[in-house]
């Protein structure tokens, strides 16, 4: 049984995330706490009582292909018309097209949510709004007026067509073509393969977003053009008119999310589908990148939502097995194995783990809606920076905490966590995925490490150290309770700043491929004690507060300090000095 952390929530995004600087802005004036409030709660209310229940019967059933459709499990299409039908598609969407314009914040708390649910369910949405996005920012005025409205609604599903049998995470070798017909259209041709929710029966209409090569293109990345290929044309009046010649022939046999169709697209086998150019020609990626990074920050959202699920499952679980005799219980028969000191440990790094991923996913919101609403130049350029740091962060941290936490909660169940019958296996098979797509997680550290490092020539990241360690120091004025923590995160901060500068340095030099070598342990290192001060300045945040959520804020942030923020020195020590042994192994000999 799954049950909203709301409160959880609506602190994280007001106390640690910064929740009230967005709304301070013009824009969102009319974003009160207690909007924000229901918001959360009739979010929390849907993904307890409408889409947790379909994620068991949706893992075992799945989503079926015939004759090129697919049919999603009993009870999901009803579940995602009363999820639209209730404005939760349009969250973010511009008022332009009907959307409520709200911050990105909100959306990731409600996703969040959602994923706890099911993860199978939530992940057709996230793609929906990230085309959204992709049409809003580069589309022209006709197809924004022809399709978004009906997409921001949620009435219409959209997709996000990349991947083919031989360009993976190098487009370089995308070969799907694109010919011009003359008026204005184009007929695609090729396959795609790992399409999301590429086929369902919850929408009448998918959209599509292609990459794709024009005749004459240049080669490589600099050569791939963006179009939108429906899969039902659309009459002048709004209505549907005929196929288009774009069908399903396949639909993969997965790990995990066995209710999101991962489908094999394949376009123009009756003579080309018909397509729009979605900006400039030759400019594809750059649009859909738009695309990209947020659905990255959303995967993240996946992460930390499924790690929410096995730390709750785990702990009803636990507080209700029995086996053994706990040191001083002196209760009659066997003791709960919540209270065996190993399983303590056990749950209460699920739960600090899982707060960690809360933290970075809504903080990289927040700098998401700032860079939008900032006023001045500077401003932008700040928020942008900071936004462009966390994503890799949100994404590869909370993905890795979601397949971590998830196997804790396996283990918590012991025999029984390896069988279906619980569920727990699920949520760690589900999570298994998310470090994979949307950029593997190994990207995400060389995007870190090659593109984000060295923004504003290093000074953006010294900037941040410098602003973790202001709460580093804070918490030393905080009496006993936090000093031993605050001067752990000094040091973790120490190890983060000298591996940055190790970094800067190697880049300017020239030897990218030892900085490729610690990119990966980089990127944790940099992870674990952001984390660290974010859960510090969540316990700061509950001074003088009496309540069992302070105690166990406090709590958090002090088991977090002691047991793993003295891992940054090890990684640190990977990223400087364990260079050469990666560059001198050779898999082939």
């Amino acid at each position: 049984m799954y049950r909203a952390p709301v409160s959880e929530i609506a602190f994280t995004l007001k106390h640690v995330a910064g929740l009230a600087d967005v709304l301070a802005h013009e824009g969102h004036a009319e974003v009160t706490d207690d909007l924000v409030d229901a918001i959360l709660e009739e979010a929390g209310r849907f993904a307890a009582e409408e889409i947790a229940p379909l994620n068991a019967p949706g893992d075992r059933v799945g989503a079926k292909l015939e004759n090129g459709e697919v049919t999603m499990p009993p009870g999901w299409r009803e579940a995602y018309r009363a999820w639209a039908q209730g404005g939760w598609n349009s969250l973010t969407g511009s008022p332009e097209f009907g959307g409520q314009g709200l911050p990105m914040m909100l959306h990731a708390a409600a996703l969040e949510m959602w994923n706890s649910g099911s993860m199978a369910f939530a992940i057709g949405p996230t793609l929906t709004m990230g085309a959204v996005e992709a049409l809003e920012k580069h589309a022209s005025r006709e197809l924004q007026d022809t399709y978004l409205p009906k997409l921001v609604s949620g009435e219409w599903m959209g997709t996000m067509n990349l991947t083919e049998p031989q360009a993976g995470s190098d487009l370089n070798a995308l070969r799907a073509r694109a010919e011009p017909v003359g008026d204005g259209t184009y007929r695609i041709f090729g396959q795609k393969i790992f399409i999301t929710f590429g086929e369902q029966d919850f929408t009448d209409n998918i959209v599509h977003l292609v990459l794709a090569r024009l005749p004459d293109a240049p080669a490589g990345t600099r050569g791939i053009s963006l179009f939108l290929v429906p899969k039902f044309f659309v009459n002048a009046d709004g209505s549907l008119g005929k196929r288009n010649d774009v069908r399903c022939a396949g639909i993969e046999h997965k790990l995990g999310i066995h209710a999101s169709p991962t489908c094999t697209m394949v376009y123009g086998d009756e003579g080309g589908a018909i397509g729009w150019l979605i900006g400039e020609e030759n400019r594809g990626l750059a649009c859909m990148f738009t695309m990209m990074n947020n659905a990255r920050l959303s995967v993240g959202i996946q992460g930390l939502g499924v790690a929410e699920r096995a730390t709750q499952q785990a702990l009803a679980y636990a507080n209700e097995r029995r086996q053994g005799r706990v040191a001083g219980d002196t209760g009659e028969g066997m003791s709960p194995i919540a209270g065996h000191p190993d399983i303590r440990r056990t749950l209460l790094a699920m739960q600090a783990w899982t707060q960690v991923a809360r933290a970075a996913c809504f903080t990289n919101a927040h700098a998401i809606d700032m860079a939008r609403l900032a006023g001045d130049a500077d401003a932008r350029t700040h928020w942008s920076e900071r936004a462009a740091t966390l994503t890799p962060i949100a994404k590869a941290l909370s993905t890795d905490i979601g397949v971590e936490v998830a196997s804790l909660g396996v283990q918590i169940h012991g025999g029984m966590g390896y069988v279906e019958e619980t569920g727990a296996a699920q949520h760690l098979r589900d999570a298994r995925i998310a470090p994979i797509y949307e950029g593997t997680n190994g990207i995400q550290a060389i995007d870190l490490v090659t593109r984000k490092l060295p923004l504003s020539g290093g000074d953006h990241i010294r900037g941040l150290i410098a602003e973790l360690s202001a709460i580093a120091q804070e918490a030393h004025g905080a009496g006993s309770e936090l000093a031993d923590a605050g001067s752990r995160l000094e040091r973790a901060l120490g190890s983060l700043s000298d591996a940055a500068e190790w970094m800067l340095e190697a880049l300017g030099e020239g030897r990218q491929s030892e900085a490729l070598a610690g990119a990966t342990p980089f990127l944790r290192l940099m992870g674990i004690a952001y984390g660290g001060a974010m859960l510090v300045k969540g316990a700061l945040a509950c001074r003088g507060e009496q309540s069992p959520a302070a105690e166990r804020r406090l709590l958090l942030a002090r088991y977090f300090a002691a047991a793993h923020l003295a891992e940054t020195a090890a990684l640190k020590e990977q990223v400087i000095a364990a260079a050469d042994a990666v560059l001198a192994y050779d898999p082939a000999a």
